[in-house]
């Protein structure tokens, strides 16, 4: 087997030494501009962005409109503190956004990013709750795997074993429930029975834990990057809305990477009517163009804490004016161009091209996903399920191939971040018809390659 050897930029020598440090010292190629699904580099080649980045650029690059939003807002203020000035970006984004959500879902606290999201809404619910009587109540039960965001708090919540492990003495794990992987069961249950069988395993771990306890669960209702897509059976939604009002516990729906139009729905708990009690937004409420997220809540929820002296918690760029000017120009793009119904639409062309290819090569053993935001889970053996080898950096190696042939997708462990080979596909909402094939040829050529390396089988 040929050894894995990723090729630095070609122009890394002619650059000067980098003092940047982050997952590894590879030296990428220097981008010099981006414009609807595409990125250039200064040595003049082009990329698909095939993955929006880590999943934010849901209204492609350098959209005139909202550059230009931002430009205007640049030239009032770029600063202004949320305990010294209300402003008025921040004051529109948070009313349109608080229109696009379900009933009732009308207070929103800005953030800038996705693990400042997740936090802030734990620490909504812990505040709640003891203002509301309830001071017992302090576990948040998350599912595993999942992914919640890097901060210790958000970390707390994350199942993932790769990422949690050198940390956790430093910070309160909380329980976890398995994440509904029911494609990979073999059992005599329909899709069904085994969504109502996941669900109740949170029942079960709430009744362990204590009721009195447990305050919250969190969950992604589109898995984003630690399950590739994942989406539960049907049943699994209702089922858990009803044992959380049984135990008197909020439901958390992390909507970071699915929500703001990617699935073909505003969020991604839109798809089976899910009722959530707080929301955490981000990667596509920016778009790219500013960092942005935000928290979403009622006021029931919201007014407790008021009362009892406010929210103890904030970050100095809550409700920043620039990010916010450019937060509202991204929903008002996505309303003007029809976005997420292209994203459901071209989330049918891309889900069946992704099918087809799984006929083709075999060791891709599930395809799922919503819209726009989709994912590959492949294996050594599809009849059994048993995963790839790690060893063998099945989903670098695809990655890389992909790379190198102007096609940027994503890929992580998901199984607990030690295991399970995947791809993601999830190109900005713009994409077209063409674009799509553009995309399914060269993953198709990249399989191939990564097939002949590792001898898997392929379908003629």
């Amino acid at each position: 087997m040929p050894k894995l050897e990723v090729q630095p930029s070609p122009d890394t020598e002619a650059r000067p030494p980098s003092h940047l440090f982050y997952l590894s010292s590879l030296r990428r190629p220097l981008v010099d501009r981006a414009e609807g699904i595409y990125f250039w580099t200064q040595d003049g080649r082009r990329f698909i962005d095939g993955s929006s980045g880590p999943m934010v650029a849901n209204i492609g690059h350098s959209n005139r409109n909202v550059l230009d939003a931002m430009k205007r807002q640049m030239d009032k203020t770029t600063f202004a503190y949320r305990l010294h000035f209300e402003n008025e970006p921040a004051e529109e984004l948070a009313r349109e956004l608080a229109g696009k959500l379900p009933e009732g879902m009308d207070r929103i606290f800005f953030v800038s990013g996705g693990s400042e999201a997740t936090e802030s809404c734990i620490k909504l619910a812990r505040q709640w709750a003891v203002a509301t009587g309830q001071p017992k109540r302090w576990k948040v039960i998350t599912r595993f795997p999942s992914y919640h965001g890097g901060t210790l708090g958000s970390l707390a919540v994350t199942g993932d074993d790769a990422l949690a492990e050198t940390f956790t003495p430093m910070m309160k794990v909380m329980p976890a429930v398995p994440a509904p992987t029911a494609w990979r069961d073999r059992d005599n249950l329909s899709m069904e029975q085994r969504g109502i069988r996941y669900a109740d395993m949170l029942e079960e771990k709430i009744l362990a834990e204590g009721p009195e306890s447990v305050l919250a669960f969190i969950m992604e209702p589109v898995g984003g990057a630690a399950t590739a897509a994942l989406v539960a059976p049907d049943s699994y939604y209702p089922r858990i809305r009803e044992i959380c009002d049984r135990y008197g516990i909020l439901l958390i729906h992390d909507e970071v990477m699915s929500g703001a139009g990617r699935t073909g729905k505003f969020l991604g708990g839109d798809h089976w009517n899910c009722r959530p009690d707080i929301v955490a937004l981000s990667k596509g409420l920016g778009s790219g163009y500013a960092p942005l997220g935000a928290l979403a809540a009622p006021m029931r929820l919201v007014e407790p804490l008021l009362a009892s002296g406010g929210f103890q918690h904030g970050h100095t760029y809550a409700g920043n004016p620039l990010a916010c000017a450019a937060g509202l120009a991204v929903l008002g793009e996505m309303d003007r161009l029809d976005l997420i119904a292209n994203a459901a639409a071209m989330g049918d062309v891309l889900m069946a091209e992704l099918r087809g290819l799984q006929k083709r090569f075999p060791f891709i053993a599930d395809v799922r996903g919503k819209g726009l935001l989709t994912g590959a889970e492949m294996v050594a053996n599809p009849e059994t399920l048993r995963p790839m080898d790690p060893s063998l950096k099945a989903t670098p190696r695809l990655l890389d191939h992909a790379y190198a042939r102007g096609l940027i997708i994503y890929g992580r462990k998901v199984k607990g971040g030690v295991d399970g080979d995947n791809f993601m596909v999830a190109p900005p909402m713009i994409i077209t018809r063409e674009q799509i094939g553009e995309m399914i040829a060269i993953i198709g050529d990249s399989l191939e390659a990564l097939a002949k390396e590792l001898d898997l089988p392929v379908e003629s």
